[in-house]
């Protein structure tokens, strides 16, 4: 019996022995992995960062054992969400500068102003969050309250969008614009053939060629702010659209000494000087950064006026908006970038700067497949040029903005023409996909607004009943998989991350509500709980 008994011991021992030992191993969950058939377990493991066995409790637990055991108590896991279109380092560098989000008025921000010079006392005044549309008089304000206020420190206020800056005199003499400075791209607006302070798009370079440089200080600090933010929302991964050679070696710097852990995919932006190095160094891939893409700006925005239409606004007849970049320009570069291995992610808003891209796409990329090129925004769509997306282009789009912009996105585009506004359903239908996003600091941060937008298109409050042009309207199926999946395949990655299965890095959110299951209305108010890359909690 002794034999007996010490040979079931040797036994039980062996069996202990074969168990793989991993790092993390997470149990009794309610996992949506986003693989190809949306299936659902209980439990992996992870090791070496990256999940190496999903399946029930019971299998992982007697495959594998860990010293790092997490059980989920039946809360909702996801994949690592992804923003497929946001500004990460503008975030950081505006939590050093004036917020301005949610001013009522003018004179609300003239007393934000005030207060925060008061407190910092800046050489150089420079804000951002406002929003004309907002306001009770939604017009334009003028400049003469800053000048009075301010006669010698230049100040800069920049609209949400990014699209339009309020600037006083001083900051206009020191950009040399006066009156008969062409307006390139955009618009110097006027009265009465005086500037009024208000400039849309083209002429803003002018002024930021005069803003004072921030410091590798503040652009680090600015990096690790916008970092902490996006962590706390949910983000694994973040696309950045639009940055400089300087910000994407820094970040990737900032990545290899383990400073930064968030997963970067770098638009570089359109200036010869970023061109003439990335294009001819080629894709930069690391496990952390990913830098193959170019931004460029095709029009402005919809709330400035600024987008590109192929009539004329309804509420400013005679006013089409005007292409930041020149047709001919966005033709000649989508023949450069296609010669190359980089994708060109071009932002549109208005139908007519629409066609011009897709346009020049098509006539770029004959015979060329699996480039995956982007249109950003994707904002207003002529009926027919829906066509375009289904030659595998790919939609980036801000459910947010639907619903931001959906009390005064009619005034500007009339009746017929709102259909084509917002269509993320039949977007989807020809494209076969689509990758969600914020653009955040325009909209707020939480991809959970973005699905809540997404599925039931009402804002917070729960207007408009039955949600804004509810035919576009996609499913919670469809907008994870455009928060996950979708948007790591637009980004060359779906071989890495977007899904919960064996191979792919371990990023995955813990939420504290099942978004597939709660009503709509409790979607907006879902946090994430626990935040992993790579399989380390950084929440």
């Amino acid at each position: 019996m002794k034999r007996i008994l010490l040979l079931f011991a040797v036994i039980l021992a062996s069996c202990e022995q074969v168990k793989e030992q991993v790092d993390l191993i997470v149990t009794n969950a309610n996992v949506y992995t986003v693989d190809d058939a949306f299936s659902k377990v209980q439990s992996f493991a992870v090791k070496e960062g990256k999940f190496i066995a999903i399946g029930t409790s019971e299998e992982i637990s007697e495959k594998y054992t860990s010293e790092q055991l997490v059980d989920a108590a039946g809360k909702t896991i996801v994949p690592g969400l992804i923003d497929a279109h946001c500004h990460f380092y503008r975030l950081g560098i505006d939590q050093q500068e004036l917020d301005l989000v949610g001013t009522v008025s003018y004179e609300d921000i003239l007393e934000k102003v005030k207060s925060f010079q008061e407190t910092n006392n800046r050489d150089f005044i420079i804000g951002r969050g406002w929003d004309q549309n907002d306001w009770e008089v939604k017009e334009f304000p003028t400049k003469d309250a800053l000048d009075a206020l301010y006669p010698n420190t230049p100040v800069v206020l920049q609209r949400i969008d990014g699209h339009a800056y309020i600037v006083n005199q001083k900051a206009l003499d020191l950009a040399g614009i006066t009156a008969d400075t062409k307006a390139l791209g955009g618009e110097i607006v006027k009265n009465n053939g005086k500037i009024t302070g208000i400039l849309v798009d083209g002429p803003m370079d002018l002024v930021d060629a005069i803003l004072p440089k921030p410091s590798k200080k503040v652009m680090i600090q600015a990096l690790k702010d916008a970092q902490k933010i996006a962590i706390n929302n949910g983000l694994t991964t973040v696309n950045d659209a639009g940055l400089s050679r300087e910000v994407i070696e820094l970040i990737d710097s900032l990545q290899q000494t383990g400073d930064l852990s968030m997963r970067v995919y770098a638009m570089v932006s359109n200036y010869p000087e970023n061109l003439d190095y990335f294009l001819n160094k080629g894709i930069i891939k690391t496990d952390y950064l990913n830098v193959r893409s170019v931004k460029v700006y095709g029009d402005g925005a919809l709330g400035s006026r600024g987008a590109v239409l192929k009539e004329s606004y309804t509420d400013q007849h005679n006013h089409f908006g005007a292409m930041v970049t020149p047709v001919d320009e966005i033709e000649s570069l989508a023949k450069r970038i296609a010669a190359t291995e980089y994708q060109m992610n071009t932002h549109a808003i208005g139908d007519s700067a629409n066609v011009v891209v897709l346009k020049a796409y098509k006539n770029a990329l004959q015979g060329k497949n699996d480039r995956r090129w982007k249109v950003e925004h994707a904002q207003i769509i002529a009926p027919l040029d829906f066509n375009y997306f289904e030659d595998g282009i790919i939609p980036s789009v801000q459910p947010t903005h639907a619903t931001s912009d959906m009390y005064w996105a009619e005034d500007r585009l009339g009746a017929e023409r709102i259909k084509g506004a917002y269509a993320f359903k039949t977007l989807l239908d020809k494209a076969g996909i689509v990758a969600l996003g914020t653009d955040f600091p325009v909209e707020q941060v939480s991809p959970f607004l973005t699905f809540y937008a997404a599925v039931a298109r009402k804002d917070t409050k729960g207007y408009p009943e039955g949600g804004f042009q509810a035919n576009d309207k996609l499913t919670r199926e469809e907008a994870l998989k455009g928060m996950t999946i979708w948007a790591a395949y637009s980004n060359f990655e779906e071989q890495e991350k977007g899904s919960i299965e064996v191979g792919k890095f371990a990023d995955f959110v813990i939420l504290e509500k099942d978004i597939m299951t709660i009503p709509e209305e409790e979607i907006p108010t879902t946090k994430a709980t626990q935040v992993y890359i790579a399989g380390k909690n950084l929440k």
